[in-house]
């Protein structure tokens, strides 16, 4: 075995979880792009990040995609060594370049996106990575990042619905209906730690059973396109968005006023970006009252997850 002498280019999807009552579960991708490549080369570590991120492209070994790479080959050696006895053991350079388009630390999936990139790029480049299947390739994901709601459609594109078994965690993707959403991107930074800090340990039982429901009502309108009422209902969340309103007050405000206005309307993820089940034309017709400090950004649902892409221009930041 030995390392390819060509890098590869790995597009992973922005993503959107929780989308209001399905919390920790539901998930979706949307066609905002990071481009990571990764190389193999003979010494040394060479990093170069353009966009997102840029300020921590000196992490070296720190870097989340680098720590994913080093931990996924790890895996590939076990998996190989298991099936013939022979290891590659880490490689003795690595080159990586980051286009990075997705907002950081704004609730639309940039951690998962690099985490999946890093898997995705080591099992292209990796002698063994036909071992690592895509049931290894989630659940490694969610070791890394915790929990599987925005790795789940990083992965797999659509509307993901994503549970833990005492065997690991599962997904089912689904196809979404709604082919368009609006994220509403502010400019402040707002840490997913912090965010699930604001969480109670317990929630009212009427409450949970309020969300069950909408869930299950939410998965019926994303597939079926039931129309913008069933949404706005769908997306009632009773059990995150308003404990974490605190520290994003002027997203909750937002999300407040589209709902009232009769747009499905939710916090993005842990926030503070706020997405709205819209088109880009309603969102233009309701001018100023929107307000301003938002970056309003038309995204269609992205069907495809992450994938190595071939015959097209390497990064170059």
């Amino acid at each position: 075995m030995s390392w390819p002498n060509d890098p590869v280019l790995v597009r992973t999807p922005a993503t959107s979880a929780n989308l209001g009552p399905g919390f920790d579960t539901l998930g979706l991708a949307l066609a905002l792009y990071d481009d990571v490549e990764v190389a193999v080369t003979g010494d040394g570590l060479s990093i170069e990040v353009d966009g997102e991120g840029a300020e921590v492209a000196d992490r070296g070994e720190r870097h989340l995609v680098v720590k994913v790479l080093r931990r996924t080959f790890d895996v590939l050696d076990e998996l190989a060594e298991a099936e013939s006895g022979q290891v590659m053991g880490q490689p003795k350079g690595i080159r990586l370049r980051c286009r990075n388009r997705i907002p950081h630390s704004r609730g639309l999936g940039s951690s998962s996106a690099a985490i999946v990139a890093g898997i995705v790029a080591a099992r292209a480049l990796h002698p063994a990575g036909r071992l690592l299947d895509d049931d290894v390739a989630l659940r490694l994901a969610t070791e890394i990042e915790g929990h599987p709601d925005n790795v789940a459609p990083c992965l797999a594109g659509g509307l993901t619905v994503a549970w833990t078994t005492p065997d690991g965690p599962r997904l089912v993707r689904l196809d979404s209906q709604v082919k368009q959403v609006v994220a509403f991107v502010p400019e402040q930074r707002l840490a997913t730690e912090r965010a699930r800090g604001l969480l109670p340990e317990t929630v009212l039982h009427k409450d949970a059973a309020a969300n069950a429901g909408r869930a299950a009502l939410l998965i019926a309108a994303l597939t079926g396109g039931l129309g913008a009422s069933v949404l706005l209902d769908a997306t009632e969340d009773r059990l995150h968005q308003n404990y974490r309103a605190p520290a994003m007050p002027a997203s909750a405000a937002l999300v407040a006023w589209l709902r009232a206005a009769g747009v499905p309307a939710v916090i993005s993820g842990a926030g503070p970006t706020v997405l709205a089940f819209t088109t880009a034309s309603q969102v233009d017709s309701m001018g100023p009252e929107v307000g301003n400090g938002w970056h309003e950004h038309p995204l269609d649902v992205a069907s495809r997850g992450a994938r190595v892409v071939a015959g097209e221009a390497q990064v170059r930041p």
